[in-house]
């Protein structure tokens, strides 16, 4: 499955860690849209259409979270799986992210490897474990 990729972030080097970080992680990505802030993402996806978005929270014009308010009220988030890529990692802003359609939190700074698993876990591209012989009488 090729993917199609918005990063929403205020910094260009950010943006381009991502890039990296997807372009090194077997994940076959066919676009990768880059956009500064919430206000920036929306202009894009009136005209492109993306599998997974990734966005900070604390950007200027429009923040991640009235974007994601946004995404939110025209039902974006029911089809587009985001995911947080943030510093803020406390339990009441994740909680509110969720209430808003978030899928997936990635605390700054992460591990390349985090990326891809939450990746692939919003987008249900990982296999369920295989059951072990046996289990199937385990209680």
């Amino acid at each position: 499955m090729s993917l199609r990729v918005l990063a929403v972030d205020d910094s260009p080097s950010m943006r381009s860690f991502i890039r990296r970080v997807l372009e090194l992680s077997g994940l076959e990505i066919s676009e990768y849209l880059e956009a500064g802030d919430g206000l920036a993402a929306l202009e894009i996806l009136q005209r492109e259409w993306v599998d997974v978005i990734l966005t900070d929270i604390n950007m200027p014009r429009m923040n991640g979270e009235v974007f994601m308010q946004r995404l939110a009220e025209s039902g974006l988030t029911e089809s587009i799986p985001v995911v947080v890529i943030s510093t803020d990692g406390t339990a009441l802003r994740r909680q509110h992210l969720d209430s808003l359609g978030a899928r997936g939190y990635l605390v700054k700074p992460f591990l390349p490897e985090a990326l891809r698993s939450e990746i692939e876990r919003v987008l249900g591209l990982v296999a369920a474990p295989a059951e072990e012989p046996g289990d199937e009488n385990a209680f």
